[in-house]
């Protein structure tokens, strides 16, 4: 059984999928979105924005628990699990609605069920196959669960979705990796009060963040401790069994283990494998408009492989849009440029970054040169966070261009000015177009023009 046609099937809701589909209705395309559980996908779910709701409320214990030195003090102060958990449900509830509200506005049609791709221009939902003219995929991505002996139907052990679920706080918590999730995982858990592990296989956390600044961030994270090139061999119970660096045999008791060693592409189960579709060892193919192998069909997001971030996927859809509705979009601009993408950790301190680290731009032939300057060089940095906070920004650039190639931030609003250095590597800056842009007094955010005036051009 076949249904009216489309101008576009959108299938999968989260970020990338649900602007695609916002944009085509407000072009006046008829749109259908597929969404099997809640509009917003892992990001507005189980991802980012629950994640924000709980670290918020960490940091405001943190802050009232150790206010003394600014003349605060709040006496006795507790936690409140279930409050808190009631505030991310609230905060989540929100917003899925508000995402609904959009679409709604929009004039798409959105469909809750699970969709599979028949090829292209076809998907069917429920028994009814639906067809259009394009059909964008944004399927997302899993949680990885790596075959750890013990690992698996054990209790204790979780993924992000189970951690944000979990009915108290736990005394002990392991983290098994030290990427993006299960540090923010570990800085939450540790300003409630948690005895908090990290076991990392690599030499330090964050692999793609500059080396100099994930060490100050690893030094930075209170409460935490980290323990780098150690491999977990097994978990049995509640006993989590790793080797460390010298070889010897280590373990450790957690009430709670979390299994944070990355997220895949959510490649298999929606019909892809027998269409022709092609796919990497990353995800599913696409050129720098978003195109797939197949005509007429996109895709977009984390199911790309490319960049398993929340706002890389709302990019992704917009260049999706925009070369549907205009083949020549390209010669616009309307292309996606991967190495522009900003990332950021909203542990405490957070850290951002964008662009090329001090090693990927030495290892891509450029003259290499630096310069970090301490976040104390902030005025407000001083006033808010004082002296002996953890915090920095490193510029990198190109000694014979002058031309800036990476912008990392360490320390509080890191997350909120990056956007900033955004601009800077989309328009091509160089240190002296940098010194010329004024920067509000006093922010954080200076430290940006601070690092600029003290490059040596």
């Amino acid at each position: 059984m076949s249904e009216t046609n489309y101008d576009a099937i959108v299938l999968g809701g989260g970020p990338g999928g649900y602007i695609a589909a916002e944009r085509l209705g407000h072009a006046k395309k008829k749109v259908l979105l597929i969404e099997a559980e809640a509009l917003g996908g892992t990001c507005l779910n189980v991802g980012c924005i629950p994640t924000k709701a709980l670290l918020n409320a960490a940091k405001t214990y943190s802050h009232a628990k150790n206010g003394a030195h600014l003349g605060v003090n709040t006496g006795d102060i507790t936690v409140d699990w279930s409050a808190m958990q009631a505030w991310k449900k609230k905060t989540v509830d929100t917003l899925v609605g508000g995402v609904g509200q959009a679409e709604k506005k929009a004039g798409v049609t959105v469909i809750n069920g699970y969709g599979t791709f028949d090829g292209p221009g076809k998907v069917t939902v429920d028994g009814t196959q639906y067809t259009a003219e394009h059909v964008i995929l944004a399927t997302g991505s899993v949680p990885v669960m790596p075959p750890i002996p013990g690992a698996q139907d054990n209790p204790k052990v979780i993924d992000s979705t189970g951690m944000l679920a979990v009915e108290e706080i736990p005394q002990r918590l392991a983290v098994i990796g030290g990427g993006v999730i299960g540090l923010e995982f570990a800085s939450l858990f540790a300003m409630l009060g948690s005895e908090v592990t990290v076991i990392e296989m690599l030499p330090e956390i964050v692999p793609f963040m500059d080396d100099e600044l994930a060490a100050q961030l690893r030094k930075g994270l209170h409460g935490v401790d980290v323990k780098l090139e150690c491999k977990v061999t097994a978990i049995d119970g509640s006993t989590v069994k790793y080797e460390a660096k010298d070889g010897a045999q280590e373990s450790l008791e957690a009430d709670v283990v979390l299994m944070a060693v990355g997220r895949r592409p959510a490649v298999q189960g929606w019909g892809a494998e027998n269409t022709g579709l092609e796919f990497s060892g990353k995800g599913v193919v696409v050129d720098d408009r978003m195109r797939t192998n197949l005509p007429n069909v996109w895709a977009v997001g984390d199911v790309t492989g490319r960049s398993l971030l929340a706002h890389a996927a709302y990019r992704m859809g917009e260049i999706a849009v925009a070369n549907i509705l205009d083949p020549e979009a390209h010669r616009k601009g309307e292309i996606m440029r991967w190495h522009t993408i900003p990332w950021a950790v909203y542990s405490s301190p957070e850290a951002a970054g964008i662009g090329l680290t001090e090693k990927q731009a030495a290892a891509a032939g450029h003259n290499v040169a630096k310069v970090v300057v301490p976040a104390y060089m902030s005025g407000r940095f001083i006033a808010e966070e004082g002296v002996k906070a953890p915090g920095a920004c490193k510029l990198v650039y190109d000694a014979d261009t002058t031309q800036v190639l990476g912008i990392h931030v360490l320390g509080v609003y890191a997350s909120e000015m990056i956007w900033g250095a955004s601009v800077v590597l989309e328009t091509e800056l160089n240190i002296t177009d940098l010194r010329q842009v004024v920067f509000p007094h006093p922010t954080v955010s200076e430290l940006i023009r601070e690092a600029a005036w003290a490059a040596k051009i």
